[in-house]
């Protein structure tokens, strides 16, 4: 009878032991006590406030989630790596965030440049690429169902400033944008936009990535004293190129779209910042009669943030439809599960407080929103 109940020992550990990883095995970035997840941005150099605005608006949101006792008890924590708006760098962050920080999702990344450099390692790894503060195609299609975008396209964004442009009557358009692949998105963006318009851009000049020498654009553009300029640069090589442009006589238009940074735009220019045209793809941020803005306006405040700008709203927004997203995952949280879960919000089931977000099975694009705002005196806006 020794060996009959040796077997029966011996059988139930093997069944145990084989049986331990599924119940033990979690979610990669999943523990009981958090959720990690990865941001590459720029938090230096020329396009620093970007990152810095879109992460204080997204950490102010966590924050609040975490205090009131997080998701399912799980803190979301958020580890920020410096690209500086590098490509390469930005590779580098993501191969680390996947690898060796094992984060859950990567969220909030800032640029085309840099979003493109990352798409091919997560897509590899699968892991949730969620709301990316660049409105280029190549994040749209083909469809990946790793990527989730809140925001508009930048054809939304260019469709919306060249069709305000030519039923104005203005046609003489000249587009100053950025050589690498965020500023060759938008001038598609221009150019189809212009093309089903039926006008051709007068002339095109570019500036490289994390610069501000605009001197051969400005020799470009000025001679052909175009009515209006679109640009699709950041805010340090757009306000060099404005300022320059100014310095040089030209009292033409300038319209950006939101990828600028508006409010670092704004404060770069000075006293060139007014009449400049920024489009923009979140609510305004300090019309607090709209429940979105109000509720973002209280939390910042309690984060110790005083200033209120369009790239903080929009790290916020991404913010808390991503932890809907978690919520709607349940207890036994994975990436599939989120997947699954994003895919059910839609403004049939989900307020975000004035801001539509439309995700689905097939459609991973939260929103087509584009609104206009003018520079004023100040610094401020007008919408």
């Amino acid at each position: 009878m020794i060996f009959p109940r040796r077997f029966a020992l011996i059988a139930l550990f093997t069944a145990c032991c084989v049986g331990f990883p599924a119940v033990a095995m979690a979610e990669t970035g999943v523990t009981d006590q958090r959720i990690l997840l990865g941001q590459s941005a720029a938090f230096s150099g020329p396009a620093a406030q970007l990152g810095i605005q879109m992460h204080a608006g997204a950490k102010a949101y966590f924050d609040q989630v975490n205090e009131q006792g997080g998701i399912f008890g799980r803190k979301i924590e958020l580890i920020t790596l410096d690209d500086k708006y590098e490509a390469d760098l930005a590779a580098a962050n993501t191969k680390k965030l996947i690898d060796d920080d094992g984060v859950f999702a990567l969220f909030g990344y800032v640029g085309t440049p840099t979003s493109n450099a990352a798409l091919p390692l997560f897509s590899k790894a699968r892991v949730p690429f969620f709301a990316p503060f660049s409105g280029a195609q190549s994040l749209r299609e083909p469809f990946n169902r790793e990527i989730f975008n809140v925001r508009a396209s930048y054809f939304d964004e260019t469709e919306h400033l060249v069709e305000k442009l030519v039923n104005t009557g203005i046609k003489n358009i000249a587009v100053f944008y950025q050589n690498d692949a965020y500023g060759k998105a938008g001038l598609a963006g221009v150019e189809r936009a212009a093309r089903k318009m039926g006008i051709t851009l007068t002339v095109l000049a570019t500036v490289e990535r994390n610069s501000t020498d605009v001197k051969a654009a400005v020799d470009q553009i000025l001679p052909k004293r175009p009515d209006a300029i679109i640009q699709i640069s950041a805010y340090s090589s757009c306000a060099a190129f404005i300022k320059s442009m100014r310095k040089e006589g030209y009292f033409g238009q300038f319209y950006n779209v939101s990828f600028v940074g508006s409010q670092a735009l704004a404060d770069t220019l000075g006293t060139d910042g007014p009449g400049v045209v920024i489009s923009q793809v979140m609510p305004f941020p300090w019309r607090v009669a709209t429940p979105l803005v109000a509720e973002y306006q209280k939390v910042m405040k309690k984060a110790g943030v005083k200033a209120m700008n369009f790239s903080s709203l929009e790290g916020y927004v991404a913010a808390k439809v991503f932890t809907e997203g978690l919520r709607r995952s349940g207890r036994d949280l994975t990436r599939d599960k989120l997947l699954h879960a994003l895919e059910t919000i839609n403004i049939g089931n989900f307020d975000a407080g004035g801001f539509d977000v439309n995700f689905g099975p097939a459609n991973h694009n939260g929103s087509r929103y584009v609104d206009m705002t003018v520079i004023t005196k100040d610094a401020h806006f007008l919408n």
